[in-house]
């Protein structure tokens, strides 16, 4: 009897170690099936980057030929750089009818297939505000670059970019992306950014 026992504990044990086994199987196979789907849905996500990369560039070859404008697609987003002087007359904030008509273009891509943020991004020289301005309450650069990127994105709600996924925020004369030293300079530094991602 005593020697049965022992068998049958031994059995016990192996039937135990069984288990954990398939366990530890079963677990590993969930997580390359996790692993597989990931990677099929980043696949898909990077698909989609391209398309939207590629309507973007065809629907504003124009201003993207005239140096007007700028559209990089980076890891997970595509971000379209804007000069001011496309958007708004020099010293303000409405758009022109010129400036509404290539951000429809722009919302006729975007908005379609918009899954996630869009944030919009205004910015500035380093050129002092001038009376004018400081007339109608404008008193700081960082304030006349909030005015611009609300501006852009409330007029792309209105072509149909949803009103919960986009955001603006203005920066002033902050991150510049060339010298303020040089009127060149300056124009570059005087834009409105919009950093789109693709997909969750």
């Amino acid at each position: 009897m005593a020697r049965i026992g022992m068998r049958g504990m031994a059995g016990a044990a192996l039937l135990l170690a069984g288990c954990v086994s398939e366990k530890e199987y079963a677990k590993s196979q969930q997580q390359l099936a996790e692993s597989q789907q990931q990677l099929t849905e980043a696949q898909k996500r990077d698909a989609e980057l391209e398309q939207e990369y590629q309507q973007l560039n065809q629907a504003m070859s124009a201003e993207v030929a005239g140096k007007g404008m700028q559209i990089a697609r980076l890891q997970q987003a595509i971000k379209v750089s804007v000069n001011n002087e496309l958007l708004f007359p020099s010293g303000g904030w409405e758009m022109s009818d010129a400036a509404k008509a290539m951000i429809d273009r722009l919302a006729a891509v975007l908005a379609p297939h918009q899954t996630t943020k869009i944030d919009v991004k205004g910015y500035t020289d380093n050129v002092p505000i001038g009376p004018s301005l400081m007339r109608e309450g404008v008193t700081s650069n960082l304030i006349l670059s909030q005015k611009r990127a609300d501006n852009v994105m409330q007029y792309m709600i209105s072509r149909g970019v949803k009103p919960d996924l986009l955001s603006a925020h203005g920066f002033g004369e902050a991150d510049p992306v060339a010298s303020n030293d040089t009127a060149a300079g300056r124009a570059q530094n005087r834009r409105v950014e919009l950093s789109v991602s693709v997909g969750k």
